[in-house]
């Protein structure tokens, strides 16, 4: 077969050529059909080629499109968590502040019962030493607490005030084992000495004839015999009665009838004669100042997660709520 072009023919020849081939050819196929099947043909002969060399930059733009599809959900993955844990947080502080509203309510119905002047005082920390049982409370001397002021809770008598700072005040568990009061048998109106054991949620009755008139289920209440703690606050139900154990005494134990380790608002108790004071901002009573540092809580103390201030109230106890 004859070349269109000649051995020698010049690279600028050629170039001319073909572009007044493809003039003529775009000319024609514009101004008639004649081309038409040819240029139909050329298509399905070249659509593979262009389907190979358009692969590559669909195939980055696919994978594109998978790695943001997966960012994007990744990020909304993590967005649905953080909103998952902020909704639990916020139930579990709404169950707790419906605890705590229902032990508040507790809590006031049971001052509406004493003929004495009350202050209501939150719980600040616990004294980690299994030793001794005393917390650390928000009211001290600036609210007129007083050392060997009574401290109860809505069930009962929870111990007594051994410590008074202006701030603060340390109480002493009626089950430790430094701990006693008189006590007496609702039932009968036998007396006996309630002690401490130092173990929690027991505490016993000392001196306790062998053939006394006590048995399991007897409510005792204070007696009042020591002018301290006014006469029938509950204290406890007897237990467990062991006679014949060749000792003069009976053994006699019982149980708090308040809740010492889950109390966390307690009723300070103010006796005959004794106001509480007024001079302070509630403010000042909930928060330790910080340039206090000789009032500041026992570095041994156990602090409490922070709950919202318990409303004080103090008045006597014929009003209502």
């Amino acid at each position: 077969m004859k070349p269109i072009f000649s051995k020698g023919t010049s690279l600028t020849v050629r170039v001319i050529f073909f572009a007044l081939l493809s003039v003529l050819l775009m000319t024609v196929d514009a101004q008639s059909q004649w081309l038409k099947p040819l240029r139909s043909s050329a298509g399905l002969v070249l659509t593979p080629l262009y389907w190979v060399g358009d692969l590559p930059g669909r195939s980055l733009d696919r994978l594109s499109q998978m790695i943001a599809s997966r960012t994007d959900i990744l990020a909304e993955n993590e967005k649905l968590r953080a909103d998952i844990l902020l909704m639990q947080r916020r139930l579990q502080k709404l169950a707790a502040l419906t605890e705590q509203n229902v032990r508040l309510r507790e809590l006031l119905n049971s001052s509406a019962l004493l003929e004495e002047q009350v202050v209501v005082a939150e719980l600040l920390g616990v004294d980690p030493n299994p030793q001794t049982h005393k917390l650390l409370i928000n009211k001290g001397s600036t609210r007129g607490v007083y050392q060997g002021q009574p401290v109860l809770d809505a069930r009962g008598v929870m111990g007594q005030v051994v410590e008074v700072m202006p701030y603060s005040a340390r109480v002493l568990l009626m089950t430790d084992s430094t701990h006693s009061l008189p006590v007496q048998v609702t039932r009968n109106g036998l007396r006996a000495i309630a002690s401490g054991t130092g173990h929690p949620g027991i505490f016993e009755l000392r001196h306790v004839a062998d053939n006394a008139d006590i048995k399991e289920g007897d409510l005792l209440v204070t007696s009042g015999m020591a002018q301290r703690f006014p006469a029938g606050y509950p204290v406890g139900v007897v237990t467990n009665v062991q006679r014949g154990t060749g000792q003069p005494f009976a053994v006699v134990q019982a149980t708090p009838a308040a809740a010492l380790d889950r109390s966390r608002h307690f009723l300070l108790v103010f006796a005959e004669g004794r106001e509480p004071e007024f001079e302070h901002d509630l403010e000042m009573d909930m928060t330790l100042p910080e340039d206090m540092g000789e009032e500041a809580p026992d570095p041994e103390l156990v602090p409490h997660e922070s709950l919202p201030q318990a409303p004080e109230q103090t008045r006597p106890a014929g009003e209502n709520t």
